[in-house]
């Protein structure tokens, strides 16, 4: 069986992550990115990975693809089945990468956005091809967190969002197809929201950036971590479910709790307030410390939902009946 080959083209965080994630599932992968340091920061991201990765495998995993750092975009994207373009969130920069990458690329390949917020019409303006491309957009670390929101845009070739839906559940990833393109897609609304409520809460003096975290990880974290949003509430909703729910609480909804349609003004005295609160917070740990944290933690939670083979735990098992199917 041929060795697939991924094209990233930079790499930062995002690309860092799906560079580790195709790498370590058996994916040749080239990196392009013109920053000096592009190599150090995802050789770190890779370590990360390294360590994490295969702690939620109860198989072995396929052996680890050839790394390669490119000068060019021409020489990443030859020959790739899978291109991820994760340059900054600039849309004259993101068109004339896409320009770039299909003067080369196979007309074949998938070529996915890592945009948290354009819509893929919006990408394709003025492309070559603009069937080719597609939102996919991770979560960090892209290396541990499997969702892929995968969206359409108005010339998207069918076949390009099955193919890459097909090649991203190979990867051990969960492919959400979106059904209509929206700004922001689907899970950064959600984000959006919460952000919002949090910065009004520290502006107000109501929480700091700690307390907010504890009423998160202490609190439902835990809960949509394994349920989500709607289902964790239609158990609330005891034995007659969401109905019961959505009557005995839908009500609040006409109660000026939220402030989701106004932003607070993003003041030099708010953002030094959440600067220090935030550092004060977790100011002890460089971020390569929080980063292994922050892995360790998903990992313990992630095998914990692979004993109930639930949410992403049976996604992971899946993924090792996959691997091991493959071997």
């Amino acid at each position: 069986m041929s060795v697939k080959t991924a094209a990233i083209i930079g790499g930062g965080v995002i690309g860092g992550g799906w560079a580790a994630r195709f790498l370590l599932n058996g994916w040749n992968v080239r990196i392009f990115d013109p920053a000096p340091d592009t190599e150090r920061k995802v050789l770190e991201i890779l370590d990360n990975a390294r360590e994490s990765l295969p702690q939620l495998a109860d198989v072995q995993m396929p052996a680890e693809g050839d790394l390669s750092f490119v000068a060019d975009i021409e020489t990443a994207v030859t020959g790739a089945l899978w291109i991820q373009e994760s340059v900054p969130e600039r849309i004259e920069m993101k068109h004339e990468v896409f320009k770039l990458i299909q003067k080369h690329a196979p007309e074949t390949a998938v070529l996915g956005s890592s945009t948290s917020g354009y819509k893929p019409t919006v990408l394709q303006e003025n492309a070559t091809r603009p069937g080719q491309i597609l939102v996919a957009h991770p979560f960090n670390p892209v290396y541990l967190l499997p969702l892929v929101e995968v969206v359409a845009g108005q010339q998207t070739d069918p076949s390009i969002v099955d193919t890459a839906c097909e090649l991203l559940t190979g990867v051990g990833m969960k492919p959400l197809r979106v059904r209509k393109e929206i700004d922001a897609h689907i899970a950064d609304r959600f984000l959006e929201a919460v952000w919002r409520e949090g910065l009004w809460l520290i502006k107000d003096g109501i929480a700091t950036t700690e307390e907010i975290d504890d009423a998160i990880r202490f609190g439902f974290g835990l809960r949509w971590g394994q349920m989500g949003l709607f289902e964790t509430y239609r158990v609330a909703g005891g034995e007659a479910g969401m109905a019961h729910f959505m009557a005995q609480f839908g009500p609040c909804l006409e109660w000026p709790w939220t402030k989701l349609m106004d932003v607070p003004e993003l003041t030099d005295e708010l953002v030094d307030k959440i600067a220090s609160q935030s550092d004060e917070q977790s100011g002890a740990h460089t971020i390569r410390e929080l980063e292994r944290i922050r892995d360790n933690n998903l990992v313990a939670m992630m095998r914990g939902l692979k004993q109930t083979n639930w949410g992403a735990g049976k996604l992971l098992n899946d993924h090792d009946q996959r691997m091991k199917d493959e071997t």
